[in-house]
């Protein structure tokens, strides 16, 4: 050991393994989050808390465990909470998010102000560094024709052409209308056909499982037309929402799928004390 005395040797071996050890806890952490990726909630549950302190509520959730947000527009969610939000600038709202340690590429948007206000919309989402721009629902009617859905679809593809356009992914979740049926078909189904898979990615609701919808089953039948997900836990028993990891859902096989999928983001969504039970297990889990 020429140079080096036996206790530096030890010493710097010492600060060498409790880096390793480092190094390894972190790989296992990354590892554990499912697909690697940073734990993510949307916003909605907790609309309220919003609407009354916006950076206190954003810091709560970091504390929770969440690294990431999905946000819903000023507008077209104001009656929701979300209003206060129209008087930050983007670059006031990318640092309101930044200082809670907290990452935003996705918000959801009402379908009717995509519609006559689609610039505008766009315009605040790349101000605020959006990459995605998610629609809860076409807002077709409850009983549709194949011509409803024809037409809603027409629609949505060219405002996810604008959006294109402009470097932002347009996403369509799946409520009330697209859980309706068509000439003997799901709705949701027909919409895959109908929408361009370059303009168009899906964002999965996995508590609509209660309707019979699966999410792994919908993620290996429509390989990469996905972009996210909203994860509830399910009890099958109960029929009621449970925290993510209780409950019957198998998230491993929902994960896995995912990855088949097309999923680059995932946001649980349930009321505030059910999204932090969830985070411990989110972490644990290897997929």
């Amino acid at each position: 050991m020429s140079g080096i005395s036996r206790r530096a040797f030890f010493k710097d071996a010492a600060a060498d393994t409790a880096i390793a050890s480092l190094v390894s806890a972190s790989a296992l952490t990354l590892r554990a989050n499912p697909l690697g990726m940073p734990i993510g909630c949307q916003t909605y549950p907790v609309r309220k808390m919003i609407a009354q302190d916006f950076p206190g509520t954003l810091k709560q959730l970091s504390d929770a465990g969440f690294q990431r947000v999905e946000l819903c527009s000023p507008w077209g969610y104001a009656d929701s909470g979300f209003g206060g939000l129209a008087k930050y600038k983007g670059a006031e709202l990318r640092k309101i998010l930044g200082d809670a340690g907290l990452e935003c590429h996705s918000s959801h948007f009402d379908i009717k102000e995509l519609r006559s206000n689609m610039a505008d919309r766009i315009a605040w989402a790349k101000d605020v560094g959006l990459t995605q721009m998610m629609v809860p629902s076409l807002d077709g009617p409850r009983n549709p024709t194949m011509d409803d859905v024809k037409r809603a679809a027409d629609e949505y593809n060219k405002i996810a052409e604008q959006a294109a356009q402009a470097g932002i992914q347009q996403g369509l979740h799946n409520e009330g209308f697209e859980l309706s049926t068509v000439d003997g078909k799901r709705t949701y189904d027909v919409l895959f056909q109908l929408l361009d898979p370059k303009l168009v990615k899906f964002q999965f609701q996995v508590s609509t499982i209660s309707r019979g919808y699966d999410a792994a089953q919908y993620f290996n039948k429509y390989p990469g037309r996905f972009i996210s997900m909203h994860a509830q836990g399910w009890s099958a028993k109960t029929r009621k929402i449970v925290p993510i990891g209780q409950g019957t859902l198998d998230w491993k096989e929902i994960f896995t799928a995912a990855k088949t999928g097309g999923i680059k983001n995932y946001f649980v969504e349930m009321e505030l004390e059910m999204m932090r039970e969830s985070v411990p297990y989110l972490k644990k889990l290897e997929v």
